[in-house]
């Protein structure tokens, strides 16, 4: 995966070009990210971002992240009376 500053992109043009060979990580000056890739077969593309080390770990981040601070299932499960 190849990580780039959303500035260095001119057009939308060359973005799509990146994308082309690999999973681009695009990183704008306020700190948001987001991934382009290009996707031909969906559940091929799962299958190859699944072995992918550097995309899990970024996922596994990211988790993390969220879960500080978040609402367990078993809360939204009691507030909604379903448990």
């Amino acid at each position: 995966m190849k990580t780039i500053q959303a500035a260095t992109v001119s057009t939308l043009s060359e973005l799509w070009d990146l994308a082309e060979d690999e999973t681009v990580l695009v990183t704008t000056q306020d700190g948001r990210e987001f991934i382009i890739a290009e996707i031909d077969d969906f559940d091929e593309e799962i299958e190859a971002l699944s072995r992918n080390h550097e995309f899990m770990e970024l996922l596994e981040e990211r988790s993390k992240e969220k879960a500080k601070g978040g609402t367990s299932l078993e809360e939204v499960k009691k507030r909604l009376g379903l448990d």
